[in-house]
């Protein structure tokens, strides 16, 4: 079996990113540039679904990025859009904040962490996010938000993003004009995020519209660089890369399924849950049915690889399921094809291209 190394959650890693330059600037050292870290004024842009490969292949059609230093750092596990900006968010692991994936099990009921709802409809009243989530974003400090506008009211963004300053956007033509007032009234740190990448990535796959949203992201970029004051910086980063699946869905084994009471996760980064004394029977039928596709762990196994972090609590272990498949091929594990969702890139696992993102930054002098 492949190694597969747990992402450095105390170095190069999405969720250090806002303590570096929140916090504590030596956190930062060694991977995001000396001049960000001592700008007067920074911007960090999250751009959904924009892998450091990704990047890398496209560069050509994203020329306003070509003056930027590059790196490649890690995102966390897995490599899911609830558990990554919460991480970015708050400065801490899946572990520590409990946002464990796209799909969270809490107790008999399934959370959709992006919708904030379970099969009986909306959960804001029965799970509130402050408690779901409890650290708060940001170190604590209240930075102007700019994210879209049609988000400010959901239970996700109470669970990531509350008490900041949040500035919705409609169109990504205002992200550049909520930036420069910000800036003007003198924020010293503006977070803004796009979900237009990853959008189309699931509907369309990576081919042409992919790419021609990287060319909608260019002109943002742009945008940005025109309004930034002097003695600031645009660092960019992302939660996930994406990989194309297409079509190519797997069925889970009716075999496997028979020792299990509940699914959460990603098609990607499936979690089963099972009574503890099936763990093992249910462990090598997965492995037995998908093992071609798919690494099969334990969550002890897991733990133990520090997947979510040196600390894990009570309550984030609760949500996690006893078996995880783990997908390496290019294809998503689904209960039932005839209902899945037709997805033509997904993301969750932990391959290059889904848990490598870019670091991007550029001051103003």
């Amino acid at each position: 079996m492949e190694r597969i190394f747990a992402p450095d959650y105390s170095g190069a890693c999405v969720n250090n990113i806002v303590p570096a330059l929140l916090q504590h600037r030596q956190i930062g050292e060694g991977w995001i540039p000396d001049e960000v870290l001592s700008s007067k004024q920074v911007v960090l842009l999250v751009i959904d679904g924009l892998g450091y490969n990704q990047y890398h292949r496209h560069r050509h059609l994203l020329p306003s990025l070509m003056d930027f230093s590059d790196h490649a750092i890690s995102t966390v596990f897995p490599t899911t859009t609830a558990t990554a900006l919460t991480s970015i968010t708050t400065g801490t692991t899946p572990g520590e904040h409990g946002v464990v994936g796209y799909k969270i099990r809490v107790g008999t009921q399934t959370l959709n962490a992006l919708r904030w709802t379970t099969k009986a409809g909306p959960a804001l009243q029965e799970l509130d996010p402050s408690q779901f989530q409890p650290i708060v974003p940001f170190t604590g400090k209240s930075p102007t938000v700019i994210s879209p506008a049609s988000f400010v009211d959901s239970g996700f963004t109470h669970a990531h993003l509350r008490h900041s300053n949040y500035a919705g956007y409609w169109m990504a033509s205002s992200i550049a004009t909520e930036v420069s007032e910000a800036l003007q009234r003198g924020e010293p740190f503006v977070y803004a995020y796009y979900d237009g990448l990853d959008m189309i990535g699931h509907l369309k796959g990576l081919g042409s519209h992919y790419q021609a949203e990287l060319g909608l992201i260019d002109h943002i970029v742009s945008s940005v660089l025109d309004v930034l004051p002097r003695d600031s910086s645009l660092l960019i980063t992302a939660d996930h890369g994406m990989v194309n699946t297409g079509n190519n869905l797997t069925e889970i084994s009716k075999d496997v399924l028979n020792g299990v009471i509940g699914i959460s996760g990603e098609a990607r980064f499936v979690w089963f849950h099972v009574n503890e004394n099936q763990i093992n029977d249910v462990a090598t039928s997965a492995l037995e049915a998908h093992g071609d596709i798919a690494w099969v762990f334990t969550c002890q196994e897991l733990l133990d690889r520090g997947w979510f972090g040196k600390d894990v609590s009570d309550i984030a272990k609760a949500r996690l399921g006893q078996v995880a498949l783990v997908v390496h091929e290019d294809t998503a594990l689904v209960p039932d094809v005839k209902t899945a969702p037709m997805l033509i890139a997904r993301h969750g696992s932990v391959t290059d291209e889904e848990r490598t993102v870019p670091l991007l930054s550029i001051k103003i002098s």
